[in-house]
């Protein structure tokens, strides 16, 4: 049966209504993870609480736990929220070895614009080391998937050939993850002599044939 226009411009408003719900809905997810990001790279995780982060933005509590259930759904939102932005603005691609590593080291370098991104990082990475931390098994998924894109780009390298004898791309993938750590907290403490993403370079010059 063919549908008149008024049957039409009666249905209209309740298929925008939706579309309206849902971009406040989602301007108001952005609003909580922009307000946790800021309360947790201050306070930290455990000192910052619900409560300080539904005041930042004149919520109540109820009304916070409306969009996330937990602190700790809340934690994984900013930490994955975190990830996406960092990965995306470095134009990081996994098809291509020598793509994906020129690609950390853009991601490396945009890190020094976002210092507290940074801290946040180390200060969750090493709290979650605890078995008990609710950010855990986040980290440890994303340890693994680090090291699984890394060591997947240096054996792209060493099919063709670009890997320095006797490095594995298995070992090559984990010192990778282990100097950007490392670096993040050296130039949290001495960002004026710490060149993180030089280092980056320097490292993977030594162990391909590449220039980065």
């Amino acid at each position: 049966m063919t549908e008149t226009a008024t049957t039409a411009a009666a249905r209209e408003p309740r298929r925008d209504r939706p579309r309206g719900t849902y971009a406040k809905t989602e301007a108001r997810r952005q609003e909580i993870l922009t307000a946790a990001f800021e309360v947790f790279s201050t306070a930290y995780y455990r000192a910052g609480s619900i409560q300080d982060i539904a005041d930042k933005i004149g919520l109540t509590k109820t009304g916070l736990l409306h969009h996330f259930p937990s602190k700790e759904a809340l934690l994984e939102a900013v930490l994955t929220l975190r990830d996406e932005d960092s990965w995306a603005a470095a134009g990081i691609v996994t098809d291509n070895g020598m793509e994906t590593l020129n690609g950390i080291v853009r991601l490396v370098h945009n890190n020094t614009t976002v210092p507290g991104l940074v801290a946040l990082h180390c200060v969750l990475s090493a709290e979650s080391t605890d078995p008990t931390h609710p950010a855990h098994e986040y980290f440890q998924r994303r340890y693994d998937w680090v090291r699984e894109v890394g060591g997947q780009a240096f054996s792209d390298l060493e099919r063709q050939g670009k890997l320095r004898h006797g490095v594995t791309p298995g070992a090559a993938a984990r010192q990778l993850v282990a100097l950007m750590d490392g670096l993040q907290v050296q130039w949290l403490l001495d960002n004026e002599s710490v060149d993180m993403a030089d280092e980056l370079k320097n490292f993977l010059g030594s162990i391909t044939t590449e220039k980065f």
